[in-house]
């Protein structure tokens, strides 16, 4: 397991209301969420894309060609 797996066992290891999971997942999502902000911001940077940058990747399809 991870130690993140193994910090939430422990977490849960009393009887927890349904009420304070929803909480806790959505602060873990808000969290997750951010850090993918804070990555895609970093990278947007590193590569000095624009917004008309943007606007035409979002027009592009990209897609893996598989073998059969």
């Amino acid at each position: 397991m991870t130690n993140a797996q193994l910090e939430l066992l422990k977490l849960f290891s009393r009887d927890v209301p349904e009420e304070d999971l929803i909480e806790l997942k959505q602060l873990i999502v808000n969290y997750l969420a951010e850090k993918l902000g804070q990555k895609a911001d970093e990278i947007w940077e590193e590569k000095g894309w624009t917004n008309e940058d943007m606007k035409r990747m979002s027009r592009e399809h990209i897609r893996t060609l598989y073998k059969n």
